[in-house]
């Protein structure tokens, strides 16, 4: 867990964007894949966010 105390939030919403992004490209080449990423995006954003409240 080292390496999530060095994220950012900044760099946790820009991971969560680019794996919404890389979803939406093999969408429909590959369907198990589009869920994996557009759920890595989803955990990269809310723990973004938990990282943002806890920081104010």
């Amino acid at each position: 867990m080292n390496f999530y105390h060095k994220l950012t939030p900044l760099n946790l919403y820009l991971l969560s964007i680019l794996s919404f992004v890389a979803a939406n490209l093999i969408r429909n080449n590959s369907i198990e894949g589009y869920y994996v990423f557009l759920v890595f995006g989803v955990i990269c954003f809310v723990l973004g966010l938990t990282k943002r409240v806890k920081s104010k």
